[in-house]
């Protein structure tokens, strides 16, 4: 049987096993991480952690994390061996934005290659565009994706703080076979005590 879908490289600052996000070989495992499934949360003061639920199927679809005046949803996928997505989910991205009526560029951020966007905001929100940073990164048989709001989005310092925090995740990929692009699962942190 052949692959013949295209290899692109892996999108990863070069100390991204050192520094994170980590790979779950890679964690400390004395740290107190909130489990969620398929990323793990290191708690720290002033983080809020809200978890987006898919209305139909009621599967957790992506973590919220509010901190420093800003948002960082994240979404953990499954990736192949040998090859990245984050190059082919900016591509995909920038057309969703666009055709949403947004504005966006490519800009070499502080975790590598990012889009900077401008999106319509939802009607609940008021009308207008609002700032929104897209952060990826390759990690063996993964791909973590961020998407920036709030302060982090324009205001350095914030955004120092946010990446911090994205860097701290630890991505739990599991040993079962995924199709590349599947989100891996995420689930309910298990209350104090309950362990």
């Amino acid at each position: 049987m052949t692959d013949n879908t295209p290899h692109t490289q892996k999108s990863a600052p070069v100390n991204r096993a050192t520094d994170g996000p980590f790979d779950d070989s890679e964690a400390n495992p004395v740290r107190p991480y909130i489990d969620l499934g398929g990323i793990k949360i290191l708690p720290r003061e002033g983080l809020n952690l809200r978890l987006e639920v898919e209305e139909q199927t009621k599967r957790i679809v992506a973590v919220g994390l509010d901190y420093a005046d800003s948002s960082l949803q994240v979404q953990p996928f499954a990736a192949p061996r040998s090859g990245g997505l984050w190059d082919e989910t900016r591509v995909q991205l920038r057309d969703q934005v666009r055709t949403q009526g947004g504005r966006v560029e490519e800009r070499d951020g502080p975790l590598g290659k990012e889009l900077l966007a401008e999106v319509p905001a939802p009607a609940s929100e008021g009308s207008g565009l609002r700032l929104a940073r897209f952060i990826g990164i390759d990690g063996p048989r993964w791909f973590l994706r961020g998407v920036i709001g709030g302060a982090a989005a324009s205001d350095p310092e914030a955004a120092e703080k946010v990446e911090d925090l994205f860097r701290s995740i630890v991505v739990v990929r599991g040993g079962s076979p995924m199709p590349p692009r599947d989100l891996i699962p995420l689930k309910m942190p298990a209350t104090p005590g309950s362990a």
